[in-house]
Parts: C-alpha cells; structure tokens; sequence
C-alpha cells in the first residue's frame, strides 16, 4: 500500500485580502451613514450585505492562512478542513445579513419616509466601482478554491446590486415612488439567499465528504477499472481534505505482485488528469483476493 500527496500550492492572495478588507469597511461606513441620512433602506440593506460579505471574506483569509500550516501529529492533514468549516460560517453570517435587511425593510414599509435619491444613486455608484474592484482582485484564483470563488462572486453580486440601487434611485428621482426603494431591499435579499443556497450546499457536501463537484467519480473508476494489470476495485473513496485539495483511497486487485513502480504511475495519472492530490493505493494479490471478496466490504 502506498500513499501519495502534493500539497497544491494557493494563489498568494494576501494583498488582496487586505486590500478589499480596507475599501470596503470604508464604503460601508459611508453607505450605512448617507444611507440613514437618505432614509434609504436599499443602501443600508447593501451595506448590511457588504459588511456580510466583509467579514467572510476576513474568515476566508485566516481559513487559508490556518490550511497552509504544517500537519501535526494531533492534526495529520493539517487544518485544510478549516477552510470548509469558514465556508459553512459565510453562510450563517449571510442569513443573519437577510434577518437584518428583513426586519430594518419593514419597519420603513410601515412608516415610509422621503427619500433623498440623488444620494442614494451616488453612493450606490460608488457601490459599483468599490465591489467590481474587489472582484476583480480574486479573479486569478476564484476558479480553484470555493472560498475564493464564494469572495468572487459575491462581490460580483454586490456590483449588480449597487447598479439595481442606482436604476432604483433614478426611478425614484424621476417619478416619485417611494416604494422602490423597497422593492429593491428585497430584490437585494432575494440574491443573499440564492447566494448563500449555493454556498450551504457546497460547504455541506465538502463537510460530510460528499465527492467534490469538479471529480467524476465514474470516470475515475473506469480508468481504475481499464487498467491492464487490475481484474477488480472496490472501497473507492474520493472526498475532500480542504476547498483546494482533494484525497482518494481505493483497493486494486491484481493476478501479480506489482512494485511501487506502478502505483506512482497511477498516482500521477488522478494528478494530472483528475486534481487528486491525495491518493491511497492498496494493491491485493490473488491469493488476498478471494478472503477479501467476503470480508473487505464488512470491514
């Protein structure tokens, strides 16, 4: 049996980090104030949904940072998992965003108030620039890690919003609906909620080791399966050790004693061809073979 591994390497995202961090708790800050001033609930409830947005991607950061530590002999992975575990929190935070925006969106349908529209469609402006910007400063890497990619698109989502608040503000401007204002809230809230069904159920999945979605598990298996040298598999297990790296173990049976040869060769084919980083090889010879057809499976 053998076992093999290439840690992956992450994008160096710091700066990136640590910039988005910074332009938008200061865009926060200026759209929950002129947003209040304006008695806009739109700019607040894309402010709440920014601040949400904020924070996780904080805890993205340090969950990247914590996976790149070096295993231990408590912690024999690492702390890669820590990133799934962050990923299920960005969830928790986005609903708690949702019950804010709620609450704050009715209590001004109940006692509507004018709203300054000029306001509202410059800070919402300025929306658009802050949020593609940071888009834009995980583009390289949102392809390779659900973090990253949930950092990505939720502040690709955050642009589109902040332009839905500026065609609501000129609305308003124009004709004097007030009601807008709300309609967009929970336009806003509509998109938190899809947003944070596809990161619950990726983060999930990724938690109870679910086959991550970039695998096809049956591919895997028909090329284990067409190997020459292989007459059977069984115990096929491919699942998640991080958002980036991705673990496989597996049983092959063989007529003949095969060297280590053979397997690292397997080993670099689910590399290159499949991103699994992680494999555990067991080979069985024939004479193992006929006690493991009753008795591996129970094992």
């Amino acid at each position: 049996m053998e076992h093999s591994h290439n840690h992956s390497h992450h994008v160096n995202l710091g700066n990136a980090f640590k910039i988005g961090i910074v332009i938008n708790i200061i865009f926060i800050v200026v759209e929950v104030t002129f947003g209040f001033l304006s008695n806009s609930m739109a700019l607040v409830s894309d402010a709440g949904h920014n601040l949400s947005d904020v924070i996780a991607l904080a805890f993205s950061g340090i969950a990247i940072l914590l996976s790149q530590r070096k295993p231990t002999q408590r912690y024999t992975y690492g702390l890669q998992r820590s990133t799934i575990l962050i990923a299920l929190l960005n969830t928790i935070l986005l609903l708690a965003a949702v019950a804010f925006i709620v609450w704050e969106t009715i209590e001004k349908m109940k006692n509507p108030v004018t709203i300054n529209s000029t306001t509202v469609i410059l800070v919402a402006a300025i929306g658009i620039v802050v949020n593609g910007a940071t888009a834009w400063l995980f583009a390289k890497g949102n392809k390779h890690d659900l973090n990253i990619r949930s950092v990505f698109l939720h502040f690709i989502a955050d642009a589109l919003v902040s332009l839905g608040v500026v065609v609501a503000g000129i609305i308003m401007l124009l004709t004097g609906l007030v009601w807008i204002d709300s309609l967009i809230s929970f336009l806003i809230i509509a998109v938190i909620l899809y947003s944070t069904y596809k990161l619950l159920i990726d983060s999930v999945n990724m938690a109870l080791d679910a086959v991550p979605k970039n695998i096809d598990i049956e591919a895997v298996r028909s090329y284990l399966e067409n190997l020459h040298e292989v007459t059977g598999i069984h115990d096929l297990h491919i699942w998640a050790l991080s958002t980036t790296d991705t673990a496989l173990s597996v049983h092959l049976s063989t007529q003949t004693p095969k060297d280590v040869g053979f397997i690292s060769l397997i080993q670099q084919h689910l590399r290159s061809q499949f991103n699994i980083e992680h494999s555990t090889i067991q080979l069985e010879f024939s004479h193992d073979n006929e006690r493991c057809e009753t008795s591996c499976d129970e094992i």
